[in-house]
């Protein structure tokens, strides 16, 4: 038995939760976040920390290297699209953010990987979803060591960004004002937020 969760757990309830109990009890009769977060599922990428944010608040889609997978119907499972229409068809957020982050291992795997070696492993298979920024990354002679990883964290948030918008009950949503789409990047080491402007293409310090 992990016993540094159950003393967490005696901290939460002589603390957080003796504190918060009203709020929490009224959270038990169902939930309304207005935001939907797709995070990383690094242990140092916690969501809620970074944005300071209180249960009940953020409707977090966590998974490898914070990715979206394109709409199919293939009769597989589908984790994350689950969750998405989830979000989007039953508790009606109003914005989707998909937060990419610095040091993202998932990232590293994929620049790394072997183009020629097969796709052995469920995460070489989840990776896959980003091949196209990989690909893209291959031409430009200036995505180099330190700045190609960067550069493949930031340009798979633009590509599920992408990806977002081919389920039809996103699409639909977007196009009627009802959702917004947002890229963000988190610096782990310096703690800086920054965000994928519409216009120019490019994260800018938020």
């Amino acid at each position: 038995m992990p016993k540094e969760l159950i003393a967490g757990y005696a901290r939460f309830r002589d603390g957080y939760f003796k504190d918060n109990r009203a709020r929490l009890e009224a959270l038990a009769a169902g939930q309304s976040p207005r935001i939907c977060l797709v995070s990383c599922c690094d242990s140092r990428v916690d969501p809620s920390t970074v944005f300071d944010a209180h249960p009940g608040e953020l409707f977090v889609v966590r998974n490898v290297a914070n990715l979206v997978p394109p709409c199919e119907d293939d009769g597989t499972f589908h984790g994350t699209s689950a969750a998405l229409e989830f979000a989007v068809t039953g508790l009606n957020v109003q914005h989707i953010v998909v937060l990419g982050h610095a040091q993202c291992g998932g990232i590293r795997a994929l620049v790394d990987k072997d183009p020629d070696s097969a796709n052995g492993s469920f995460i070489d298979h989840w990776m896959s979803i980003a091949e196209p920024v990989r690909e893209t990354l291959d031409a430009d002679p200036d995505a180099k060591g330190e700045a190609r990883y960067a550069a493949c964290e930031k340009h798979s948030v633009a590509h599920s960004l992408h990806n977002l918008m081919s389920y039809p009950w996103i699409k639909s949503r977007v196009e009627d004002g009802a959702l917004t789409l947002h890229g963000w990047h988190y610096d782990l080491a310096g703690g800086a937020l920054s965000i994928l402007d519409a216009d120019s293409k490019e994260f800018l310090p938020a």
